[in-house]
């Protein structure tokens, strides 16, 4: 099954200027049908904490229409408002047909920036069946907390999906904790992450796609671009039976969460 990570630039608080960027760059790099197309976190509007501004603004009716013409699976970040007026900072996976498969709340707002001012972190994760792979979302700041993910590959998962506004400035942590995510998981990570600048924050992309030995499938420059690779299921499984490091884990160390499974 083929997955793309589809890093643009986003016009800040802007849906219609983003999305008219993302069709362009996705022009004829779309993957073959029933693939997966991931797109960056709050990918419409930028890493805006204007929740009256941002929220609702059709982001998933958006990707509904990229996923029924191309025929993928596509993930999407987007603001929502929680029913206590603040906002969530979420990813959406839709169907090929359109449908919505699920939606994972950031468990983690980004506290070093206000985040957590305006943003409710979510309480659970979602495991989607995509194609013969399930499927973990995940949204930028979680990739620092190593025991979200362990949770979420003891449950199942075999692809961590993370779309991400990751700043410049730590790009260097962005790159090795995504790879250290996949070897210590034994899993397939597929990162996007924007490029461009807003006016905060500059953003060097370098969107990655990583198997399960720690290999660099596929990877970003600071540019738009989509980058793309084949993942095998067997390849992981193999692996895994041939260094079983993670059949030697204790799961008597980690806590527990609730698991939405779909």
């Amino acid at each position: 099954m083929r997955f793309a990570a589809v890093q643009h630039d986003i016009a800040w608080e802007d849906p219609p200027a983003t999305r008219g960027m993302v069709e362009t760059l996705l022009g004829g790099a779309v993957p073959a049908r029933g693939g997966f197309l991931l797109l960056p976190e709050l990918g419409e509007t930028g890493f805006s904490f204007a929740v009256d501004r941002i929220a609702g603004v059709g982001s998933v009716e958006f990707a509904q229409r990229l996923a029924s013409s191309a025929g993928c699976f596509i993930q999407v970040g987007h603001a929502e408002r929680g029913a206590d007026g603040r906002g969530r900072n979420r990813a959406t996976i839709l169907a090929p047909q359109g449908g919505v498969v699920g939606s994972y709340d950031k468990i983690h707002p980004f506290s070093f920036a206000g985040e957590d001012q305006h943003f409710t972190g979510g309480d659970r994760l979602l495991l989607a069946r995509c194609g013969e792979f399930v499927v973990c979302p995940m949204v930028c700041y979680d990739l620092r907390f190593p025991e979200l993910w362990r949770l979420a590959a003891a449950a199942g998962a075999t692809v961590f999906t993370i779309g991400a506004s990751w700043p410049a400035a730590r790009a260097g942590h962005w790159r090795s904790l995504l790879v250290a995510r996949a070897i210590e998981n034994q899993c397939f990570v597929v990162a996007c992450n924007r490029v461009g600048r807003d006016p905060k924050h500059a953003y060097a992309g370098g969107s990655l796609i990583v198997d399960p030995l720690g290999v660099v499938l596929a990877e970003g420059d600071d540019q738009p671009r989509v980058i793309s690779a084949e993942l095998d299921l067997a390849s992981l499984e193999e692996w895994r039976r041939r260094f079983p490091a993670w059949s030697d884990r204790r799961g008597s160390l980690l806590g527990s969460i609730e698991i939405e499974r779909r």
